[in-house]
């Protein structure tokens, strides 16, 4: 890989067109969103576009289920062309090819997904395929797929080869397991055929509800096509990441994580709001991450253990309770932190089994006057900070843990020989460079040539208001997006210089780790924006079932509006609610149904029932 970890450039992409609209190369990232009405409903679907390009959207996409809706994408956009709106219509096609054929005649891309193309609905049947049977599914795809290419040429239609983690067909499942490798796979199949048919008008998604999955996958594929030479832009997105702080913060973690390395080409951050809500979140999330273009370089080199691809945790001593194989800690101003920073102050009534941090020349003073044994006890421990103009002073304290703020240019020889001969002392990486992901990277791979392990806590600083309190969060999240997946993350501190409650930070730190599945602090929803196909009240019973299950810490619960994804996106969830029909749901123990069709008004009742029965065997 060509890859830059230490300075921004966005990835080299070919430019297509889809509509008027131009997407790669040196064309703006395109911000989009989906409609979650009937495409039958042509009033509906007209009143919701424009409500989405309103607020910004640049491509809007539309479930076409059957023919009948494909053909209605004509009515739709000549009443939007009547309006004054040109914003090109993608028409999402699962499970029937020959939908694709009629909507790439009316709408200016259509998104094919490879997991029901041609191959039939999963059944998560188990199937050995010799490589001759393969070869014979690969020809199948090929001769379907090149006449809806030729169809696609004569329109001017653009194309979506979208993968989802939740809809991989059982073929490619049997063969490579329900893997990065298998996603990547089943999307290059058709890449292969659009390279061999000169056919230049693609885009590409592969989206999972899992953020590492999601990450680790789009970043595989990244390394494949440009071993075959490949330059597709690409579309990136997390899919089923929910409402709410939790989903704009699980969306600017897994999207901002490829961002941040130049990847991305288009972006549509996945909601179960109104799909406008969209909007504004993706575009502040794609204009915070290309604000570094044009930074001052970053002199950095790449420890060689370090694999982008596929990176494993970086191995590190523990300290405490910090780096090993721990989970990551949180440092903040708040009892819900695993350390609470005090600076200079004292607290008057320490809190019992409370760790804190304080300024190394305050804790001198207390261990110089004998204060501090008598502060350790009920389990409250206090341990120093030094900034690193005190390096000197750090042999004179005695602590099992101490913390040393370090920052990226910090003369290596001064640093790197101090924490050799403090095992004991935990990293706080900070930056001010405009790429602080850059910067951050930069120091840890610095300690990591030199062979140091001493864990790492990434310190991010901001300052916003009160009503900024979802900016914050989309930046944060952001920020520690690629550093998590990195594997580099042992603890997260984030600081605000705005009105923000300490309470809120820290909440938002935890929501991050989550968010990178690295800690559970709460139970976790994997719920879609619902769409065309969604014939229940989604947001409705998501508020109810978040309302009754907020407690169950490390749950995970899957809320489908339907099967395209369901099964397949719960893979990991304990219990799935997904429709099944008309105001119809079926329940899920992981990927097992275990309850059909039950009328919708009564679904929440047997989720809740089943997740006490389970609860009452295992106790």
């Amino acid at each position: 890989m060509s890859l830059d970890l230490f300075n921004y450039n966005r990835r080299e992409t070919n430019v297509i067109h889809v509509g008027v609209l131009d997407m790669g190369g040196n064309n703006l990232i395109r911000i989009q969103s989906m409609t979650t009405t009937s495409t039958d409903d042509t009033k509906g679907s007209v009143a919701q576009a424009e409500r989405i390009i309103k607020a910004g959207g640049e491509l809007v996409r539309l479930t076409t289920q059957g023919k009948r809706e494909a053909e209605n994408l004509k009515n739709i956009k000549a009443e939007l062309l009547a309006d004054g709106y040109s914003t090109p219509l993608v028409a999402d096609v699962h499970f029937v090819a020959d939908v694709a054929d009629t909507a790439a005649q009316y709408a200016e891309g259509v998104r094919i997904n490879p997991g029901n193309y041609v191959d039939p609905a999963r059944r998560f049947i188990k199937k050995e395929y010799t490589d001759e049977e393969y070869t014979q599914e690969l020809q199948k795809i090929e001769d379907r797929f090149i006449p809806f290419l030729n169809i696609c040429r004569k329109n001017h239609t653009a194309i979506r080869i979208g993968v989802n983690n939740g809809s991989l067909s059982d073929r490619i499942r049997n063969r490579y397991g329900d893997t990065p490798e298998g996603i990547v796979e089943s999307c290059m199949e058709f890449l292969r055929i659009c390279k061999k048919q000169h056919f230049n008008d693609v885009v590409i998604s592969i989206k999972a509800s899992n953020t590492v999955v999601m990450v680790h996958s789009v970043r595989l594929l990244v390394a494949e096509m440009e071993k075959e030479h490949m330059k597709y832009p690409l579309h990136l997105g997390v899919t089923e990441a929910g409402d709410g702080e939790d989903g704009r913060i699980k969306s600017a973690v897994g999207i901002g994580a490829l961002l941040a390395d130049g990847i991305g080409d288009t972006v549509r951050v996945s909601l179960s709001e109104e799909p406008e809500a969209e909007i504004p979140v993706a575009r502040h999330l794609v204009n915070y991450i290309t604000m570094r273009t044009g930074h001052v370089l970053i002199p950095a080199t790449q420890a060689k253990k370090f694999n982008w691809i596929n990176p494993k945790r970086r191995e590190t001593k523990a300290v405490e309770n910090i780096g090993g194989d721990q989970v990551p800690v949180v440092i903040g101003k708040s009892t819900k932190a695993d350390y609470w920073y005090t600076g200079s102050t004292i607290p008057e009534h320490p809190v019992p089994q409370q760790k804190y941090i304080i300024d190394y020349n305050k804790f001198g003073e207390l261990q110089g006057e004998g204060k501090l044994t008598e502060l350790e006890k009920d389990g409250t421990r206090f341990y120093p900070i030094f900034p690193v103009n005190a390096m000197p002073f750090m042999a004179m304290v005695q602590s099992p843990l101490k913390f040393l703020v370090l920052q990226f240019g910090t003369p290596a020889a001064e640093y790197l020989t101090c924490l050799k001969y403090h095992p004991e002392a935990v990293v706080i990486c900070m930056s001010h460079h405009k790429n602080r992901l850059g910067d951050q990277r930069a120091l840890v791979h610095e300690m990591w040539s030199a062979g140091l392990k001493n864990p790492v806590i990434f310190s991010q600083m901001y300052s916003h208001s009160q009503t900024e309190k979802e900016d914050f969060q989309i930046e944060s999240a952001a920020d520690m997006g690629a550093l998590m997946m990195d594997g580099l993350t042992d603890g997260i501190w984030l600081l605000d210089g705005g009105d923000l409650s300490d309470e809120d930070i820290v909440s938002t730190a935890f929501d991050i780790l989550q968010a990178g599945r690295l800690r559970t602090s709460k139970t976790e929803y994997i719920s879609c924006p619902g769409c065309g196909r969604t014939l229940y009240d989604l947001q409705g019973t998501i508020s109810k079932i978040k309302k009754a299950t907020k407690d169950m810490k490390g749950l995970k619960i899957g809320i489908m509006g339907c099967i395209v994804n369901g099964p397949g996106e719960m893979h990991d969830a304990d219990y799935g609610y997904v429709g099944a029909g008309f105001n119809r749901i079926s329940l899920y123990r992981k990927q097992v149904c275990v309850e059909k069709n039950i009328p919708e008004e009564d679904a929440v009742d047997h989720l809740l029932a089943l997740i006490r029965k389970d609860k009452e065997k295992r106790s």
